[in-house]
C-alpha cells in the first residue's frame, strides 16, 4: 500500500490545483452570469409560470417528477460515488477513486459557495406543488446529476463497445436533462439555475479530468481521449483493474 501511494503522490496535488482553478475561474463567471440576468429575465418568468400551470393541472405527472427528482437527488449521487470509490480502492485503482471523490466533493462545495455568494431567491408561486430549502443558484440537483452521471460515464466508457458508449452518453444526457427539468417543472428553480448547475458541473469535470489525464501521462501512459475512452482506458487494455 505504501508503494502504491508513493507512486500516486502527484495525483492529489494535481486534483487540488484543478479544484482551486475551478473555484477561481467559475465563481466570478457565475456571479456575472446571474447579475446580468437580474431583474428576472422573461424566459425564467414565462417558463416558471407555464410549467407551474401544467403541474397544477396534472397531479399524476407532478408526483412522478417528485419521485424522479428525489431518486436522482444530490445525496443519492454522493452515496453512489462514495460506494464506487470504495470499490475502486479495493480493486487497487486508487487514482480513479481519488478522482471520483474529489470531483463530487469539490463540485458540491463550489455549488454551495456560489449559493451563498449569489443569494438568489427561489420562485414564489401560488399554490406551489413542491418546496425546497436554501437559495436557488445554481441548482444542486442539476449540478450533482451532471457530476454523478459524468463520473459514472467516464469510468464505464473503457468497458463498453462503440454502440455501448453512444448509449451511455445518451443515458447520461437524459438523466441530466430530466433532473434539470423536474426542478423547473416543480417550481423550485428558475431555468437559469439549472443551466448554471449543469455548466458548473461540466467545468468541474473538465478540470479534474484534465488533472487526472496529466498525471496519467507523467506516469508514462498513453494519451487518452476521455470522452471516448474514459479516464483510465489502461484498466481494460491490460486485462485487469490495476494500472
Amino acid at each position: 500500500m505504501a508503494t502504491r501511494l508513493r507512486g500516486e503522490h502527484g495525483l492529489p496535488i494535481r486534483l487540488t490545483i484543478a479544484s482551486v482553478t475551478v473555484v477561481t475561474l467559475t465563481i466570478p463567471f457565475m456571479l456575472l452570469l446571474v447579475l446580468a440576468k437580474l431583474p428576472l429575465n422573461p424566459l425564467d418568468a414565462r417558463v416558471a409560470h407555464d410549467l407551474h400551470v401544467y403541474a397544477r393541472a396534472n397531479p399524476l405527472v407532478t408526483d412522478l417528477l417528485i419521485v424522479w427528482t428525489d431518486v436522482f437527488g444530490p445525496w443519492s449521487w454522493r452515496a453512489v460515488v462514495l460506494v464506487l470509490a470504495v470499490w475502486l480502492w479495493r480493486r487497487r485503482r486508487e487514482g480513479a477513486a481519488l478522482w471520483a471523490v474529489t470531483t463530487i466533493v469539490v463540485g458540491g462545495l463550489v455549488g454551495w459557495l456560489l449559493k451563498i455568494i449569489v443569494d438568489r431567491a427561489r420562485p414564489s408561486l401560488p399554490d406551489p406543488v413542491a418546496l425546497a430549502p436554501g437559495m436557488a443558484f445554481p441548482s444542486g440537483h442539476a449540478l450533482h446529476a451532471t457530476l454523478g452521471a459524468g463520473i459514472l460515464l467516464l469510468l464505464a466508457l473503457p468497458h463498453l463497445p462503440a454502440w455501448g458508449r453512444v448509449a451511455a452518453w445518451a443515458g447520461a444526457v437524459f438523466v441530466i436533462v430530466t433532473v434539470s427539468y423536474t426542478r423547473v417543472a416543480l417550481g423550485v428553480h428558475w431555468v437559469s439555475d439549472v443551466l448554471g448547475g449543469v455548466v458548473l458541473g461540466v467545468a468541474v469535470l473538465a478540470a479534474t479530468v484534465a488533472a487526472f489525464e496529466t498525471w496519467r501521462r507523467q506516469q508514462g501512459r498513453k494519451r487518452a481521449s476521455p470522452h471516448l475512452e474514459g479516464v483510465e482506458p489502461e484498466a481494460v487494455r491490460t486485462g485487469h483493474d490495476r494500472y
